[in-house]
């Protein structure tokens, strides 16, 4: 009843993509649970070394003879004067201070190596890859059509949807502003990309080709629908999935995703020196009262990332970054495969409560 153009493309049952969240959301575990449910679930691999992908890939293949997804960050050129670096470190000691951890910690490099990872991706020869962020090269991306591998980019525009159209892509996901976690934008500033997934969708369907993914504030059945109706072949829901038993979120993280309201969100630059939609926190508060520079991702994020581990370690979700939506009162505490059932089941039940409908005459 719910086949669809990315059901055919990417070879699952569902039209359900679980969203690749890096940081340690997406474990092998939940990514293998969403594809053996029939949706494609996805790593995000964005922070993880070469190896590590290549593990993690292998760990899902033991889990799943599903297809599943790779998600990786491309590249951008940043800048951070040594005394951008230094004034925040300055701001950044204090709360090392209060979380017990060193002050100006040695940070080796600020990011790991996209081209090995994707040549890990390669080597793997993962079912799909999708990525945020801008555009590989067309040297990598051929690479990888060469190799059958599906190819999904991120845009947060209609601009960024034609431009990932004519570089080859076979599907693109439309990332509406209501969207947990960084946004996607690459050729506009992110404040001047704030699209709702609504409005987003379907313009993006009439200009471009290739099958749209909605994603941004879909939770449920409805949403599920909706964006089918809307144009999307399929929809990628991330916060839905945060307080699976299978997400590697911290469980003081899972707490907050259960408890929050739909105001609880806003989108910062704090934590990563990228914009990103989270919920809101004691660390984001107060770092609004910083009004020098903040430097540019991946400086900020390698900068915060002792503290955020620091603040992980002691149960306190004040000084994490609790990436989320903004659907978050329709977040339940479920399995992966029973919150893809729930929306498969609600989905199909609108299908066909609006068949009905269809069908009355006056």
């Amino acid at each position: 009843m719910l086949e669809t153009n990315v059901t055919r493309l990417l070879r699952i049952k569902y039209p359900i993509i679980q969203a690749p969240m890096a940081g340690g959301p997406t474990t092998p575990g939940l990514v293998a649970a969403v594809s053996n449910a029939g949706g494609l679930g996805s790593l995000g691999a964005g922070y993880l070394a070469p190896e590590q992908v290549r593990s993690a890939i292998r760990e899902i293949r033991q889990l799943t003879d599903r297809p599943f997804g790779v998600n990786l960050f491309v590249p951008e050129e940043s800048r951070a004067s040594d005394e951008t670096i230094s004034k925040m470190n300055e701001v950044l000691n204090g709360y090392r201070e209060k979380l017990g951890i060193d002050a100006n910690p040695a940070i080796p490099k600020y990011s790991e190596s996209f081209e090995e990872q994707a040549e890990v991706l390669l080597e793997e020869n993962v079912p799909v890859f999708s990525f945020t962020f801008g555009i590989p090269s067309a040297k990598r991306l051929e690479a990888m059509r060469q190799q059958g591998i599906v190819l999904v980019g991120t845009a947060t525009t209609v601009d960024e949807a034609m431009k990932l159209e004519a570089a080859g892509v076979h599907a693109i996901t439309a990332q509406g502003s209501e969207a947990g976690g960084h946004r996607g934008t690459f050729l506009k500033k992110a404040e001047e990309s704030l699209i709702g997934t609504m409005a987003l969708v379907p313009q993006m369907v009439d200009l471009v080709s290739v099958p749209v993914i909605a994603s941004g504030g879909i939770m449920d059945g409805r949403g599920l629908v909706a964006s089918l109706a809307l144009g999307a072949s399929a929809v990628q829901m991330g916060t839905a999935f945060l307080a699976c038993s299978e997400s590697g979120a911290h469980t003081a993280f899972k707490q907050k995703i259960l408890t929050a309201n739909e105001d609880s969100t806003e989108i910062t630059s704090v934590y990563s020196g990228k914009a990103a939609r989270g919920i809101r926190t004691e660390f984001m508060r107060e770092m609004e009262a910083y009004t020098s520079d903040i430097p540019e991702y991946p400086i900020q994020n390698a900068l915060t990332r002792d503290i955020r581990q620091a603040a992980a370690r002691a149960n306190n979700p004040e000084y994490m970054s609790l990436w989320a939506g903004q659907g978050l009162r329709l977040a339940g505490e479920r399995t992966a495969a029973e919150t893809v059932e729930v929306v498969i089941k609600q989905a199909e039940e609108l299908v066909s409560l609006m068949g009905k409908l269809g069908g009355k005459r006056s």
